[in-house]
């Protein structure tokens, strides 16, 4: 795609580490000025590393979120990565499982909606928003009810800010990862084979088994959709929701 976004500025939330970081470094590559969102410290490190600036920031903290966006003048993209994966089983004795609940929702949905309040204050006409969802989004896993209704949610708010935003000539849309190779993902590989009492291994071969194609993504494998749905080449494109997922879940 050349240099198409080196005069574009970006936001990327959730960017320390997996997906975000891997989409961070090839915008960088593209020579995008990129603003990388974390809620820990390691964000700086991983925004030097690429040439970025980091903030450390939790999506749910607006206080926190209006100083970050108030160093950034304008914005171009938007990336909605931030997201936090957890296990909810609706049958458990444990009564931190309804807390680790709100905390999905509210960084989940309530954070990814007060991030794009900000940014499209800052946007101009031609922008673009991609949200990371995932194929959770539009098929399920027991014990994750929070984390797949937040996906369901990024969905539904994709289509809605889509409508709403077009008269804008702001476009928005979503990505819906399968498996990638994140700590996010394998942590919850390791809770779900643990639950059926087999290995992580036997799980993936499970997983992988089940992609049209053989393998598990990195989270490299998937920048280069977020790098189409936020260029002009994807002018026409806006409140869709494209499965990145080796062939996982029909579309």
């Amino acid at each position: 795609m050349g240099s198409s976004f080196s005069k574009k500025t970006v936001v990327i939330t959730g960017a320390s580490r997996g997906i975000g970081l891997g989409v961070a470094t090839a915008f960088a590559n593209e020579g995008a000025t990129l603003h990388l969102i974390a809620d820990d410290g390691d964000v700086i490190a991983a925004a030097q590393s690429i040439g970025a600036q980091g903030h450390i920031c939790d999506i749910t903290d607006v206080a926190a979120l209006n100083t970050a966006f108030n160093n950034i003048p304008r914005l171009d993209v938007l990336i909605n990565n931030a997201g936090y994966e957890r296990m909810t089983p609706l049958v458990s004795a444990h009564d931190c499982v309804d807390d680790t609940f709100r905390r999905v929702i509210e960084i989940n949905i309530i954070g990814t909606r007060n991030v794009t309040q900000r940014a499209i204050a800052k946007m101009v006409p031609g922008s673009s928003i991609v949200n990371t969802a995932s194929i959770w989004g539009r098929v399920a896993e027991a014990r994750f009810d929070a984390y797949v209704a937040s996906k369901h949610a990024i969905i539904g708010m994709t289509k809605t800010w889509a409508r709403e935003l077009g008269p804008l000539a702001i476009r928005v849309n979503a990505v819906c990862p399968g498996w990638v190779k994140t700590q996010a993902s394998m942590r919850s590989l390791g809770m779900m084979a643990e639950r059926r009492g087999i290995t992580e291994q036997a799980l993936l071969t499970e997983v992988v088994a089940a992609q049209a194609l053989e393998g598990l993504m990195t989270p490299e494998d998937m920048a280069e959709t977020y790098l189409f749905l936020a260029s002009d080449r994807a002018a026409n494109i806006t409140g869709q929701s494209l499965g990145v997922d080796r062939g996982e879940v029909p579309w």
